[in-house]
């Protein structure tokens, strides 16, 4: 469900020559033997992930579609960044599925947060909780202007059966509120990193309050498992991005450029930069991940990937098959003198823009260019094209010989944080 392809890349080393470092590195995913093997529980998620709780998931979803005109996913980080990827790109950004899904929890912004609890206050609203600890500060703070305003608007009771908490199985602050108050819990597992639970309750949930099939896309979870539970890099896509990826960086592009020709895939890329940036930005190591939007961002960086200074190298995430498509018209006045495109899919243009700008950044501009080819935008290629981030994320980590499942550098803006605003 995923073509990979390095031949536009110039790269200066054979891929098939990583095959024994490889290797090796699958066996830390598959043993739990590397380092961070605490939190390597996804990639065996698609087989055992707790059927029980996803039918409740589904169950819950479908009441919380009924209650509301707006959903409220709070959280931060990987407790929304994935739910928002997967939602954007499978309903597109003026979808017409309701109820309205609005995130919340993942900024300071008291404009941002001022402007959503006025837009909430005359709706019907529900409410998707989401931390593992629930003092996480960003979402703390959003929760609790939350929690006030359901409870005034529906009383206790009824803001219960509003409120969903995903949080720890046992522990924690907002497992214990959540257990006082009578919320519905689902359980963030304590073997998968906030970067990769989107595939668990946390992202399962808003996914399927958005009328998305997480059936499809934890079927599409499973065909990846089964086609890159392999070390031979021959065969596994995944393990040929991870080692183009160092290939790359060896030889000096240390930014890599995620583009996507499809709007609806932006958060696609914001997810992505967490996965990656987060993983491997650690002890002076890693590739700056960043990302565009094309054609729209020709506009802007175009300029600067075409003559401006060799440090990055691009990454085209390409739909074969758009989720919607237009034929240009023919207008008998012709003033825009646009009619040679007259009968023409939008798509085809869309393609047809793709095709020259790499034609573009690879001959004239010597940029490395790497693509990565999905069939559509569905649910089951999202599971897809998740666990094939996830494979490739880990590996190309091993391949550094870091940890990629933790984030110690992000305790340090907290600390700071925390002092400024005078916690204890």
């Amino acid at each position: 469900m995923i073509q990979f392809d390095s031949t536009h890349a110039f790269l200066n080393e054979d891929i098939a020559s990583y095959q024994k470092q490889v290797s090796e590195c699958h066996r830390y995913l598959m043993d739990k033997s590397g380092k961070g093997s605490d939190f390597v529980g996804w990639v065996e998620w698609p087989n055992t992930y707790d059927k029980e709780e996803f039918a409740r998931i589904k169950t819950c979803a479908k009441r919380m579609r009924e209650m509301c005109d707006v959903f409220i996913v709070c959280g931060i980080g990987g407790s929304y960044l994935g739910a928002r990827a997967a939602i954007e790109m499978m309903n597109g950004l003026y979808g017409q599925q309701k109820p309205e899904i609005i995130f919340m929890g993942n900024t300071f912004s008291s404009t941002y947060i001022a402007q959503v609890m006025d837009y909430i206050k005359d709706k019907e609203v529900c409410v998707n909780v989401i931390s593992k600890s629930g003092t996480t500060t960003e979402t703390s703070v959003a929760f609790r202007l939350l929690k006030q305003f359901m409870e005034t608007k529906y009383g206790a009771q009824e803001s219960a059966k509003r409120i969903v908490a995903t949080t720890d199985r046992a522990r924690g602050t907002l497992k214990a509120l959540a257990d006082e108050k009578g919320y519905e819990t689902f359980v963030i597992p304590d073997d998968i990193g906030g970067r990769y639970s989107v595939i668990t309750p946390v992202g399962l949930l808003p996914i399927a309050v958005a009328d998305i099939d997480i059936d499809a896309m934890m079927s599409g979870l499973k065909k990846a498992y089964d086609d890159m539970n392999t070390d031979d890099l021959s065969k596994n896509p995944a393990y040929q991005y991870a080692v183009s990826r160092r290939i790359l960086q060896n030889m000096g592009k240390n930014a890599e450029m995620l583009v996507s020709y499809e709007p609806s895939m932006a958060m696609v890329a914001e997810w992505w930069k967490q996965l990656f940036g987060e993983s491997e930005g650690k002890e002076e190591k890693g590739i700056l991940p960043c990302s565009a939007n094309f054609s729209t961002d020709l506009h802007s960086l175009g300029q600067f990937i075409q003559e401006g200074k060799k440090v990055l190298y691009e990454t085209l995430l390409l739909v074969k098959e758009p989720m919607y498509d237009l034929t240009f018209p023919s207008d008998e006045e012709n003033a825009d003198n646009m009619n040679y495109l007259a009968g023409k899919s939008i798509d085809w243009v869309n393609k047809m823009a793709c095709q020259g700008t790499l034609e573009a950044h690879e001959e004239t501009g010597h940029v490395p260019n790497l693509m990565i080819t999905i069939p559509d935008m569905s649910a089951e290629t999202f599971g897809y094209m998740c666990y094939f981030f996830f494979r490739a994320c880990g590996m190309t980590c091993y391949l550094l010989d870091i940890n990629p499942f933790n984030q110690p550098g992000v305790e340090v803006y907290k600390k700071n944080m925390f002092r400024l605003l005078g916690k204890k």
